[in-house]
């Protein structure tokens, strides 16, 4: 049997190879030459690790896959996803940029493979902000299904991209009235529209929190229960305007506080998903919790909503080291 050349003598001999060739270049052009020299120099280490990092990532992604195939039928049948026939575990890292390697590794030391890939978006006019094509995809490749926190961080929007809209300072003030008014309508339209090109299931955690008076402009210190539920209707039913069928419907209360006005109805809720959250000693207010305080005195009325059963739906894991977990 024929031994394979390393990857890695490979690529170095083609990074050392270029850097040849361009150092006789440069060294043509003298003295002043010396900095890119050292430059180019300084990044050959770089650009052999980024090389073996990405091939090493094909190679992982592939085995992964294979690791999911049983998860498969579940990307385009939202009665599927919507009564899972088993729990379905996800992840989340807040340090996942244009790949997902960091996820994979918990998963090596966790000897698992998480269906579900979690990451979070937010409202407004800056290119971050558009829908996560390239994130989607990634999680797809990975023969996972993404879940997007969708955050209407309101005053992210330029005023240009939006006719009518108020100044940054007033834009919380009764802000969800005015996204069930249809004000952001373009924007909701341009994501449906590249949600709907993903085909596949897409869990959407849509204005997480909402009850949570301290937390984010959407809650309740700005917003009536009311129009958070128009507003969250007006949403959910543009996406059905344009077409949109692959979106899982997340409603997620904080259960620390009264959530029961602001549920947005059977019709326009998939999954019921609260998060668990534990800060220990960090803060002067907080302290450890137990798992009954935190959840289980509220799971009666969340179970009310026949939306979760038992035994099944599904559970995240937050990487940071905050102890935390959605459970849906």
């Amino acid at each position: 049997m024929k031994k394979r050349v390393p990857l890695r003598i490979i690529s170095a001999l083609a990074a050392i190879l270029i850097a040849m060739v361009l150092v006789s270049v440069l060294s043509s052009g003298g003295n002043s030459s010396k900095g890119p020299i050292e430059n180019f120099m300084a990044n050959t280490g770089e650009f052999i690790n980024n090389v073996e990092q990405k091939m090493n990532m094909r190679n992982r992604t592939n085995k992964r896959e294979n690791k999911l195939k049983w998860f498969k039928p579940y990307a385009h049948d939202k009665n599927l996803v919507t009564h899972p026939d088993k729990v379905l575990f996800g992840v989340y890292d807040n340090e996942t940029k244009e790949n997902f390697e960091s996820i994979i590794a918990l998963e090596d030391s966790l000897h698992t493979t998480f269906p579900l890939i979690h990451i979070f978006c937010a409202w407004g006019s800056k290119p971050e902000e558009k829908f996560p094509v390239e994130q989607v995809r990634n999680i797809i490749e990975l023969g996972s299904m993404p879940v997007i926190t969708w955050e209407p961080w309101l005053n992210d929007f330029k005023t240009d991209d939006i006719p009518g809209l108020r100044s940054a300072d007033m834009r919380d003030k009764n802000g969800m009235r005015d996204v069930a008014d249809g004000m952001y309508d373009s924007y909701i339209k341009q994501w449906a529209t590249a949600a709907k090109k993903v085909d596949r299931m897409i869990f959407l955690r849509l204005g997480h929190e909402m009850n949570d008076f301290f937390r984010y402009p959407w809650g309740p210190q700005n917003n009536s229960p009311k129009d958070f539920i128009m507003a969250w209707r007006h949403v959910h039913d543009l996406f059905a305007k344009e077409g949109v069928n692959n979106i899982i419907w997340v409603w997620s209360p904080h259960p620390a506080y009264e959530f029961k006005t602001f549920y947005p109805g059977d019709a326009y809720v998939d999954y019921v998903g609260v998060g668990v959250l534990n800060y220990g000693t960090i803060a002067p207010w907080s302290k450890w919790w137990s798992f009954k305080e935190i959840f289980g005195n509220h799971y009666e009325l969340l179970t009310s909503y026949k939306k979760t059963d038992h035994d099944h739906g599904i559970r995240f894991i937050d990487s940071r080291w905050q102890p935390r977990c959605m459970v849906c």
